[in-house]
């Protein structure tokens, strides 16, 4: 082995150690799911394959729960999309680097992208070259053989043990995503984002609007993009009066 392939697989086992931690915070996720899915009557192969082909857990849960409670295709189709459309924002954030990278590398990689691969890949020099690319094979796949573990022990669990949702499992959903979005609070304009998404999700939760958190997502963007759009303002403008 050369030194070129040991630098490669010094990368993959990078990524990997670097992505453990969030790896194992989406263990009692993974495994409500498993347990939910062959509770709610699926078969352990179907279970599986919801984790081995959408490798998604906020998109698989709610659907598994739709199509369990005989809602339409349109609305189990719909809300899939309206739950994963933060992807083409992680794929829109990510083009410039990723669109210089042969077929095989965007494929890999666009389908190992969740929210946690996404949030190692703010470095500027993320994907730039092979042995970052091959750091994040080793981030996103890691992740990706962690989840559909997770999720098969849920399936022996479910098949075995009561229900499992009322262990109150569904907490790690939320810490995950707490874990994820702290440390990106780097700007007013974020911490903007994020207060107005808490809340308003919070106000439409209490008062049962079904599309509630749909729509703090939409007020969050908007509070986000109005709070930058005014820091560049008051930047330009500053540096337009020391200039004269």
């Amino acid at each position: 082995m050369n030194n070129r392939q040991r630098g490669l697989l010094g990368a993959l086992r990078k990524g990997t150690l670097d992505m453990l931690p969030l790896s194992l915070a989406v263990l009692p996720w993974g495994i409500l799911f498993g347990s939910l899915a062959v509770q709610r009557g699926f078969s352990w192969l179907e279970a599986q394959m919801f984790s081995g082909i959408i490798f998604g857990g906020a998109v698989q849960i709610v659907t598994v729960e739709l199509i369990a409670d005989g809602a339409s295709l349109f609305t189990v189709l719909f809300s899939a999309f309206i739950i994963s459309s933060r992807h083409f924002l992680y794929g829109l954030s990510l083009r410039d680097k990723l669109s210089p990278k042969p077929l095989r590398w965007r494929l890999s990689l666009g389908f190992l992208l969740t929210d946690e691969l996404f949030a190692l890949s703010g470095d500027r020099r993320a994907y730039k070259n092979r042995f970052r690319l091959y750091y994040a094979l080793g981030a996103g796949g890691s992740f990706y053989l962690a989840w559909n573990l997770w999720t098969f022990a849920g399936i022996v669990a479910g098949a075995s043990l009561p229900d499992l949702t009322d262990l109150g499992l569904d907490f790690a959903i939320a810490a995950t995503f707490i874990a994820l979005v702290i440390p990106s609070i780097k700007t007013l304009a974020t911490l903007a984002a994020v207060v107005v998404a808490g809340v308003s999700s919070l106000i439409f939760t209490l008062l049962g609007f079904e599309l509630g958190l749909v729509c703090a997502a939409v007020l969050a963007m908007v509070t986000g993009f109005m709070f930058d759009k005014r820091t560049a303002q008051k930047l330009t403008a500053d540096k337009s009066r020391a200039q004269t």
